[in-house]
């Protein structure tokens, strides 16, 4: 049934939306945990359980950083910390791609002050309203949040400065359509900067066909030297793939005792629109 499943871009899209959908009506409760789709086996999700700070330092995010966003904004996902590599500027307008209930888009917004500009897209309707919600509850009033879909983003071209996500690439069954329609909103001399998921080699079937595992942050890992490719025939120079070896030790609690560790890792992913 999950290979089947994942031969159906609809198919995969709607996992995704009722598993992280679960995610937003229900971390911050007692009884919050990372549902799988009907049918699909427990697996955890981009992302240690729990978003209560303890997720965000193991991904390198400060004390600081955690208590300045609105309460309910870290829903403990992600692999990385895009900003770190965005080297965002007072002013400018940033785009985060898959931007969940808003955690990496508020801090941005620290970064480019109240004459920048911060989007954030997510095809989840749960995620853009709980998003939303904490927008008004922190009076950001340089942060919007759009409901649309990463392979087709709601925004005009070359209205960007900088692209950021993390680990939601890896969800998307159509890669080079993300990286093209990220092309296509960033202005000349915009930059890339994603934490995602990649892998060195060629993942065993089992892995990739396991839509648990898809919807997980885990089966979608992009093969490295295809990334690289993908992001050369976008039109992206300064390719920069660099891999944190250290992440092994969170991604082996994704799913714990298949030694995924051993294939998935994350990555900062950089590159310069010409």
């Amino acid at each position: 049934m999950s290979e089947k499943a994942l031969s159906d871009p609809e198919a995969v899209r709607a996992a995704v939306r009722e598993r992280y959908g679960a995610i937003a009506r229900e971390r911050g409760q007692p009884s919050a945990s990372c549902h799988s789709p009907k049918g699909v086996p427990a697996i955890s999700c981009c992302g240690a359980v729990g978003g209560n700070g303890d997720a965000a330092a193991l991904l390198g995010y400060s004390e600081e950083e955690v208590a300045a966003v609105p309460t309910g904004s870290d829903l403990g996902l992600g692999c990385g910390t895009p900003l770190s590599a965005a080297a965002l500027q007072l002013g400018e307008a940033a785009l985060d791609l898959g931007s969940g209930a808003g955690f990496d888009c508020f801090l941005a917004a620290r970064e480019v002050g109240p004459s920048g500009k911060v989007i954030g897209v997510d095809m989840t309707i749960d995620m853009v309203v709980k998003a939303r919600r904490n927008a008004t509850a922190g009076s950001y009033q340089q942060v919007e949040f759009r409901l649309g879909e990463i392979e087709h983003l709601p925004l005009a071209d070359a209205s960007v400065d900088v692209v950021i996500s993390n680990c939601v690439i890896n969800l998307s069954l159509d890669k080079p359509q993300v990286f093209r329609e990220a092309f296509r909103v960033l202005k000349p001399g915009g930059r890339l900067a994603i934490s995602d998921v990649v892998t060195p080699i060629e993942l065993p079937n089992e892995i990739k066909h396991d839509l648990a595992l898809h919807t997980g942050c885990l089966a979608g890992a992009s093969l490295m030297s295809e990334l690289q490719t993908t992001l050369e025939r976008c039109g992206f120079e300064k390719i920069r793939i660099g891999p944190k070896a250290e992440s092994r030790e969170f991604i082996k609690d994704w799913a714990p005792g298949l030694k995924l560790e051993d294939y998935v890792v994350s990555a900062v992913i950089q590159a310069v629109k010409p």
